[in-house]
């Protein structure tokens, strides 16, 4: 595969991750339409990489065969890669067991800033019937909420608005399995919208929760997952400052550090939360609890507040968002017909304002 001519500016971008290659000049043009890969970009796929810290963009229509394994961790990087998709087929990605330090995500999908400032965002990619070793990381103006493009979008009252501007959108994840390896399998960074998590096993261990939905994050469905994972000692499914999500008809096999939390990390990084956990749809999910003489809660809204939070006060003074107020303020959600299993409904904590709590039920196990 000849190695494209890259501008100097995103050469030194994807140089810092370790891109095994990547056409700079039209990955921050609008993409061309996804189309089928070509015999070389297959080849490099089925091949095994002589630096396995290499990532290998992709922007066009990928079908692998069950029989495939993808030992290289693979990139959506700006418009260009709009459109395109993931096929394994049962086929595999990623090393079982390979979680070298500061080693990016085994699936990437990012937003690029050209020279201008500039965000080329990714959109309308599918990934599916994938088995995952490692993890997914979607991402725009940062990796998370700390990142310093995200402080410094914070200090303005539209963060909110330009965070989700620049974030990929209308991504699908289905019939995967994840195994996780350390990192969080699935992580929707700052602004990220429109994610389809569905009929998925989150499997393996992990340092932090199983998804996590970040800051400014909004409108993402998780339904009909698995989640088998074990987390050292966060809950299941984060939901920080995310709004007008739907996550239903999942089920929770080892709820041992909690199930689903809402919550707003104030001031976090220095940066300004501006939106909170609201109008955020929780229904139809089963907890199950393995004999625990004290288990988390399955669903706690308002998780975390200022006193629980020691960076609350890491954030500038402003007119809005944590600057103004740190609470969380997880209110407006709904939370209806889930099932606890060996567990009763005070696992069920509403510590907001204007929830909908009902229909929740106990049974044995």
């Amino acid at each position: 595969m000849a190695k494209p001519v890259y501008t100097a500016f995103l050469a030194l971008l994807l140089h810092n991750v370790g891109f095994a290659s990547a056409d700079a000049a039209s990955a921050t043009r609008g993409a061309p339409g996804a189309v089928p890969c070509s015999a070389e970009l297959y080849e490099t796929l089925r091949a095994v990489p002589d630096d396995v810290s290499l990532v290998q963009p992709v922007a066009c229509k990928v079908e692998l065969t069950r029989d495939d394994m993808v030992t290289t961790d693979l990139a959506f990087l700006g418009a260009r890669a709009s459109g395109a998709s993931l096929d394994c087929h049962g086929g595999i990605i990623g090393i079982p067991g390979r979680v070298p330090k500061d080693a990016p995500p085994t699936i990437q999908i990012r937003s690029l800033q050209d020279e201008q400032g500039k965000w080329n965002v990714p959109r309308n990619i599918t990934i599916r019937n994938c088995r995952i070793y490692g993890s997914i990381r979607i991402s725009g103006l940062g990796i998370n909420g700390e990142a310093d493009n995200v402080r410094q979008s914070s200090l303005n009252r539209n963060h909110t608005e330009f965070a989700q501007a620049a974030a990929p959108s209308n991504i699908v994840l289905d019939n995967l399995t994840i195994v996780a390896d350390g990192p969080t399998p699935v992580y929707l960074a700052p602004g990220v919208t429109k994610v389809t998590l569905s009929h998925s096993v989150i499997s393996g261990f992990t340092k932090g929760s199983g998804v996590y939905l970040d800051a400014e994050t909004a409108h993402n469905v998780i339904s009909g997952n698995r989640f088998d994972v074990t987390t050292r000692n966060r809950e299941v499914l984060s939901v920080d400052g995310s709004a007008n999500n739907v996550i239903e008809n999942n089920s929770f096999t080892n709820a041992a550090h909690g199930g689903i939390y809402l919550y707003r990390n104030c001031g976090e990084g220095g940066t300004i939360r501006h939106q909170t956990p609201q109008h955020n749809r929780i229904s139809g999910n089963s907890f199950v609890y393995q004999d625990l003489a004290h288990p988390k809660p399955a669903v706690w809204l308002n998780a975390r507040e200022p006193w629980q939070n020691f960076y609350c006060n890491d954030d500038p003074p402003a007119p809005f968002g944590s600057g103004a107020d740190n609470h969380s303020f997880a209110d407006f959600n709904i939370v209806t017909n889930n099932q606890l299993v060996g567990g009763d409904a005070k696992l069920i904590r509403d510590n907001g304002k204007n929830n909908t709590v009902s229909g929740n039920s106990q049974k044995a196990k």
